[in-house]
């Protein structure tokens, strides 16, 4: 049985799919058991309630009961129809906008903002007075009416999801945009967008009845619920059934609806299971190399803002074949934006310039060969908690690179992926490829991600803080497993951390980066011998704690 099926459904939604059920029912059977009664004129008019006919009838001589029920199915028809436009119209506009370019993102965002400032109706009004009265044209007025807010509240999620670092990873992989949306942004907003599609609903009911309460929308001889309170009202003190029936109706499929979207967004959140059980690049170079025997060779790489400030000024430095080479520094010193650029994923507005930025033969301010890039640069990020799409199983996550850059068929990449995991000393590989992140510890994450980077025998790995946010036996795990893929298969690491004492135990060159510069360049001999100049960089080194044990002399047993 599945871990989803395995979970107690939540009582809102039990009761939601029960109202629902039972309006389904409605739709489909009452036109059809009292659809003659519903339309019929007789000369029974304005009668008040009896056994034969329950709520009275209307001053036709119609049953306003049968009337009500058999309303049903068009009041919902016209309403679902509504609430599709809307959702798939505001979705795609609000969530492709985060994986197009950054000026057509600002201007579709802006007629969005200008538009979400008139109430929907108020838009449904105009269009359907535009449109004219009628069923089709109260559907059209009411979903594009709905399409503004859906795509303002979705580029809003969308935009929180985008920044994270699998978001990042799969930019780099060359993932397509549409994929990118469907796959790494979609799902990881279909839980509120779930609770928002139901309160939606609940309000187009309410709007496509009051296009037909006013005239515009459905006209005789069909009939919604709308169309009933618009016949009922001229006899509302005389007969209020005519009234109450369809207003009961109305309230009680939005409760429905609502319910409904808060129960689904609760099950089908793979999160919720942890409750319950426990720029452009350039074609050709612009600076001549001088160091060609080095793998990476980084020349006056400056790092800009959007704002324009200066974030790295004008660094240089070289990475040899298989040495791990330190950057370590303060918070906000640079490390973390030099490393982006290197990968080149920056993020959108920054500006990066170099004289020379290349990994062998690969020029990085090129803007071909996007595949070399994502094979030959490996990524481990600081919070393994953010690295991976959590609505995703690992094994689809893991397996992408392999299945995307090597064209594995997907059974030989996860097979190459339990190896690597079995590398990584990672027990029972092959239940952690079907575990979702969250069911993970940190150390088994950044493990798996490490593990995961080598499957295209990367030339350079690039380790963000990558033990940061965890504990110290898990850190030395990973220092371990990071010691040991550079030992056994050559691999290049940018090790980079704010902790001197990691870099002194692990790297063979360090790097101490203060503002956006380097201030200091050490190999690690001299780092042990704290034969350092730089003031910042002795600061780092008082900084970091040791334990000095100082001998106690026995105290002299006293005599029995």
């Amino acid at each position: 049985m599945s871990e989803r099926r395995s979970r107690r459904m939540p009582v809102s939604l039990v009761a939601g799919l029960a109202m629902l059920g039972i309006l389904v029912v409605l739709a489909v059977i009452a036109p059809l058991i009292w659809g003659t009664a519903a339309t019929t004129v007789t000369p029974d008019t304005r009668l008040g309630p009896s056994p034969l006919h329950l709520m009275g009838t209307d001053d036709l001589g119609r049953d306003v009961l049968a009337r009500t029920l058999v309303a049903t199915r068009l009041t919902l028809l016209m309403a679902a129809a509504a609430t599709i436009g809307s959702v798939v119209l505001g979705v795609l506009i609000g969530g492709l906008v985060w994986v197009g370019s950054r000026r057509v993102r600002e201007w579709v965002l802006r007629i969005v903002d200008s538009t979400v400032a008139f109430p929907s109706l108020v838009l449904a009004l105009v269009i359907a007075a535009i449109l004219g009265a009628g069923m089709v044209p109260a559907i059209i007025a009411i979903a594009i009416a709905g399409v503004p807010s859906f795509a303002r509240i979705t580029s809003n999620m969308t935009g929180a999801v985008a920044t994270r670092d699998y978001v990042g990873t799969a930019r780099l992989l060359g993932v397509p945009r549409l994929a990118l949306f469907f796959r790494h942004l979609l799902p990881n907003i279909s839980g509120p967008l779930l609770v928002l599609i139901a309160s939606s609903f609940a309000l187009t009911l309410l709007d496509i009845s009051s296009l037909s309460f006013v005239g515009l929308g459905v006209q005789s001889p069909d009939f919604d619920w709308g169309r009933l309170l618009n016949e009922g009202l001229p006899a509302v003190y005389d007969q209020p059934l005519q009234v109450v029936g369809p207003a009961v109706m109305l309230v009680f499929a939005g409760v429905a609806a609502m319910l409904t979207g808060d129960g689904l967004a609760t099950w089908l959140d793979p999160r919720s299971a942890r409750r319950g059980q426990v720029k452009g690049l350039r074609s050709t170079p612009r600076g001549t190399s001088m160091s060609p025997e080095a793998l990476v060779e980084v020349r006056d790489l400056t790092v800009r803002a959007p704002s324009g400030k200066m974030l790295v000024d004008g660094i240089s430095f070289d990475i040899a074949p298989g040495e791990i080479l330190g950057l370590v520094g303060e918070s906000g010193s640079g490390k973390s934006m030099t490393a982006m650029a290197l990968a080149r994923l920056q993020a959108d507005g920054v500006v990066v310039d170099a004289s020379v930025l290349r990994l062998g033969d690969l020029d990085l301010l090129s803007n071909r060969h996007r595949g070399r890039l994502a094979k030959e640069i490996g990524l481990v990020y600081q919070d393994p908690g953010s690295t991976f799409n959590p609505a995703l199983r690992m094994s689809a996550q893991l397996t992408e690179v392999a299945r995307v850059h090597l064209g594995l068929s997907r059974r030989a990449a996860k097979a190459t992926l339990i190896d690597g995991l079995t590398d990584m000393r990672i027990r029972d590989p092959k239940t952690v490829m079907d575990q979702h992140p969250f069911q993970l510890s940190g150390g088994m994450l950044q493990r798996a991600t490490i593990a995961s980077s080598l499957v295209t025998d990367p030339k350079l790995l690039i380790a963000d803080e990558p033990t940061t946010a965890l504990d110290v036996t898990v850190q030395a795990e990973v220092l371990r497993a990071l010691r040991k893929l550079n030992q056994d298969h050559g691999t290049a690491v940018l090790f980079i951390s704010h902790d001197i004492g990691v870099v002194e135990a692990l790297c063979d060159r360090v790097l101490v980066m203060r503002s956006g510069e380097i201030v200091e360049r050490l190999d690690v001999d001299a780092l042990q011998r704290r034969e350092v100049q730089h003031p910042y960089t002795r600061a780092l080194l008082e900084a970091t704690p040791t334990l000095t044990i100082t001998p106690r002399p026995l105290e002299e047993s006293p005599r029995v």
